[in-house]
């Protein structure tokens, strides 16, 4: 399949058949890799991926994509470029178009994926903002899709901070129009124009103070840290504001028994979830880790493919 839109920045972009297409194509690719067939459409193109903060899923799932999609990775640390020197991000963008085929991203600012779309003419990947995580929230509909069959039935449950997967979730939900419950304590509330563009979607959402009215009869329940690369002078103000959202086995059992729990990683067990229910029977936390890999093969062929 080939996307309309030239850039993956949001999930807001694509339309409802281009996810449930995305999701479909991602199991295939999975499905199908290594045996039999090996789709090659990134043969003699190379991504240029331009990392200013660390990471390790994203960045090892999205090289070997690239390797298995017949292209060449190129890894770039801020550190390591003009960035590093205040050359304008305009410049860099004209300039990595005329050397790669597309560019992946995870940064801070969403403004930068935005200028960097806007001024380059090769296709922008979104692999991290403080705003969003479009490729993650893609491949955790990969997975339940693999667990629970339609994504658009399930009810799902958000337990933590109103942050970039948050809102991910909500264009999700914007999109696909299933019910989504958020609980964030006050103070850690998702972006008000995020969800209210999702309120008025047509999808059914619920943002309450109280994991456990989130939680009540869900298929899924998804959790994060509750604090994010560079937010670590946060971290004592955010652990008492977190208190009572640890995803642990009490709050599990107000969920449906066959109830799915999914965690980007990395995990702070003992804080936003225990170690029990990360390591327990509910959790689809390493099949979810995994599809990240088939999920992003299955964007940029998308976004790359002739």
């Amino acid at each position: 399949m080939k996307l309309a839109t030239k850039h993956l920045l949001t999930i807001r972009e694509l339309t409802t058949e281009e996810v449930l297409g995305l999701v479909a194509r991602a199991l295939e690719l999975k499905q199908g890799w290594p045996k039999g067939f090996k789709p090659r459409p990134l043969t003699d193109k190379a991504v240029a991926m331009i990392f200013e903060k660390s990471s390790t899923r994203t960045r090892v799932s999205f090289e070997i994509g690239v390797s298995q999609l017949g292209g060449h990775p190129l890894f770039m640390a801020s550190r390591d470029m003009q960035l590093a020197r205040s050359e304008p991000l305009r410049d860099t963008a004209r300039i990595l178009s005329r050397y790669a085929d597309a560019m992946v991203v995870r940064t801070f600012g969403q403004e930068v994926v935005e200028e960097l779309a806007t001024h380059g003419s090769v296709p922008v990947i979104n692999a991290l903002t403080d705003k969003y995580h479009p490729c993650q929230v893609m491949s955790d509909l990969l997975t339940v899709h693999e667990n629970l069959g339609d994504v658009r039935k399930p009810v799902y449950a958000w337990v933590g901070d109103g942050n970039n997967m948050a809102h991910s979730w909500l264009e999700a939900a914007a999109r696909l129009g299933f019910e989504l419950r958020l609980a964030c304590p006050e103070g850690y509330l998702p972006d008000p124009e995020i969800l209210g563009h999702a309120q008025t979607s047509g999808a059914k959402i619920l943002l309450t103070n109280d994991p456990a009215e989130a939680v009540e009869k869900a298929d899924v329940i998804s959790t994060d840290v509750w604090t994010s690369m560079g937010q670590e002078e946060e971290t004592k103000k955010r652990l008492k504001a977190f208190s009572g959202y640890c995803l642990d086995r009490k709050l599990l059992e107000k969920a449906k028994a066959a109830a799915i729990v999914m965690h980007c990683l990395p995990a702070h067990r003992g804080e936003e979830i225990s170690e029990e229910v990360l390591e327990g029977p509910n959790s689809v936390v390493w099949d979810q880790a995994e599809n990240r890999l088939h999920m992003q093969k299955a964007i940029m062929e998308a976004l790359m493919e002739d």
